[in-house]
């Protein structure tokens, strides 16, 4: 039997995405769904209300009518306590959820028996990357950080050849080799730049160098699990920063990627190294949120210090929200491609891995481990 899809126009400051775009919500109206878009749910990313109703979906003005009876609800950021309090027991909540950072939206829905599955926790499979929300939307940060660090830069990216002389390509230097980082290098290049990139993984050389940078050798292999790197040892961290410092040194835009998830970011550009850059220079840090990989990094904001200007950026993925959005919303219909069956009707066992492993909340249960140890005694 076909279910209620519900879409509310998401409430967290700066967030611009919308979980559905257009082309998706006629795919799953098309399969029968009662489709629900909240009035100007799609409006920051430039998705027009009458482009919902064309294709099928209901655009709904009241909240309260937008989730009443609603059995599915998907979100890019977390429901609010608000929200939840109108979710019918056995709701499913599907979407970013950051329970570090949403405390008491975690409790309120395991109290109210809501099923929530988290999509930053969808595994890194080959069978999952269709429904890999958090490329999808690093995707977006790394080209929108090398977008802001050239912005930013008083200098051309490219090598020029005028009346007035040539122009030296700038240096741009690109601190963790994941997904955001590959991004960032590959725009980069495309913009003319000379373009190094270190990892501490040495398996991401290989595309590092596919893209046409310069990967910046270690002799360290900090290859983790799940795709992650692992932490350095104290003597590695030393010899990491020696490097490091130097191609900071440098370069004329530095955008840093590195995070660990759950913990603080690491370090890498400190206090002394910023001060030995060029003036001018940029810094873009994509780990302000989880405290920064530059030492100067104050999340949300820009500062200028030893000449040079270091971008803290947030949620950089709602700044090119009309792309970011439409690949969300389809890394949410090949996720419900699990929770569907061929009838359209919800399925009820989540032994699947890909389902298994994202389940966050269910039947008043918090079945995720490392989210119970880390709220312990909030979830008493």
């Amino acid at each position: 039997m076909p279910c209620v899809i519900a879409v509310p126009k998401e409430l967290a400051q700066g967030e611009r995405r919308v979980a559905i775009v257009p082309e998706v919500a006629q795919k799953l109206a098309r399969s029968g769904h009662e489709i629900r878009i909240e009035h100007d749910a799609g409006t920051g990313a430039y998705y027009p209300d009458d482009q919902y109703v064309a294709a099928g979906a209901k655009s709904v003005s009241s909240r309260t009518d937008l989730l009443k009876g609603a059995q599915i609800v998907l979100c890019v950021q977390p429901p609010t306590i608000a929200d939840v309090d109108q979710l019918a027991e056995g709701c499913i909540v599907i979407g970013f959820m950051n329970p570090g950072r949403n405390r008491d939206v975690i409790v309120r829905m395991r109290d109210r028996k809501i099923t929530a599955f988290a999509l930053e926790l969808v595994p890194r499979i080959t069978r999952a990357q269709s429904m890999d929300a958090l490329s999808s939307q690093a995707t977006a940060g790394g080209y929108t950080a090398t977008i802001m660090g050239a912005a930013h830069s008083p200098k051309f990216l490219p090598m020029l050849t005028t009346a007035a002389g040539t122009i030296r390509p700038a240096t741009v230097l690109v601190l963790g080799a994941g997904v955001a980082g590959l991004m960032a290098i590959a725009t980069a290049k495309r913009l003319g730049a000379v373009v190094e990139a270190y990892d501490v993984r040495r398996a991401a050389g290989e595309q590092v160098r596919s893209l046409g940078a310069k990967f910046l050798e270690l002799e360290i292999n900090a290859e983790g699990q799940g795709g992650y790197a692992r932490e350095l040892t104290p003597e590695e961290k030393v010899k990491e920063q020696e490097m490091v410092s130097a191609a900071v040194a440098r370069a004329d835009i530095v955008i840093t990627t590195a995070s660990i998830p759950g913990r603080k970011a690491p370090v890498l550009i400190t206090k002394e190294t910023a001060g030995r850059m060029k003036p001018g220079a940029v810094i873009v840090d994509l780990a302000a949120e989880s405290g920064g990989n530059c030492e100067l990094t104050q999340p949300g904001k820009t500062v200028h210090e030893h000449n040079i200007t270091i971008l803290g950026p947030l949620n950089l993925p709602a700044q090119i929200a009309f792309h970011s959005s439409q690949m969300y919303s389809k890394n949410l219909h090949a996720f419900l491609g699990l929770l569907l069956d061929k009838e359209g009707s919800l399925v009820h066992d989540y032994h699947d891995e890909i389902l298994a492993a994202s389940l966050l909340l269910h039947a008043g249960e918090v079945r995720h481990g490392p989210t119970r140890d880390l709220l312990g005694g909030v979830l008493t």
